[in-house]
């Protein structure tokens, strides 16, 4: 379960001091990370419609394929197949992650899928992250910074969009109280530039949503 907050910056926004947020003992050393992902879906964006997102994302500790589901009590559903490495097409889906595709429901429980809908390039987002690990006194993982320079392609019209965003993702040792400390992480953000994300998702941005 993904539990985490978006903002937009400009290309000269200062990081914040996440000291300030509760819980956040220290700062952990920034970690870069080269990620390219390709989102696909059905022609009439099928997946999208019912709020899932289905990429194949290489680089960094989670490259794989994916499954994004919709938001639900304030988090989304993620679940992870690993690469194959003799097949980086990234329209080709593994027939494991097709099997799961065929049992997504919409929220009215229709299945999301035909069995012969085809899927095709959506998106690709080149993405250059830069990755802070933010740990309580006892080294519990309280949260995941991300500051993200990302390069986005909307693989149907060509157009390119770049941008830059930042993401703060819950860790196992976040405290209990998730309203305050997000009311802080605003804070943070706000007194430095930052503002809230004005799209959902990279894959809304890319396609200009």
């Amino acid at each position: 379960m993904e539990v985490e907050r978006k903002f937009d910056v400009d290309e000269g926004t200062p990081l914040p001091d996440w000291r300030s947020v509760p819980g956040v003992a220290s700062v952990g050393d920034a970690e870069v990370r080269q990620l390219d992902a390709r989102y696909v879906d059905t022609e009439d964006r099928a997946l999208a419609r019912a709020g899932f997102a289905l990429r194949r994302r290489s680089g960094g500790p989670d490259q794989g394929w994916h499954i994004k589901g919709p938001l639900h009590n304030g988090g989304r559903i993620e679940l992870h197949w690993p690469l194959d490495e003799g097949d980086p097409d990234p329209v080709v889906v593994p027939a494991a992650i097709r099997a799961h595709l065929s049992t997504l429901t919409d929220a009215a429980g229709a299945p999301v899928l035909g069995g012969a809908d085809a899927l095709e390039p959506l998106a690709r987002i080149r993405n250059t992250r830069t990755a802070y690990a933010l740990r309580a006194d006892d080294g519990g993982l309280v949260a995941e910074f991300v500051d993200d320079h990302v390069d986005a392609t909307d693989e149907r019209s060509g157009a390119e969009r770049p941008w830059r965003e930042w993401e703060f993702e819950l860790g196992p040792a976040a405290p209990d109280d998730h309203e305050a400390l997000f009311a802080a992480v605003d804070e943070a953000v706000l007194a430095v530039g930052g503002r809230h994300a004005a799209s959902a998702s990279k894959l809304a941005r890319a396609l200009g949503a």
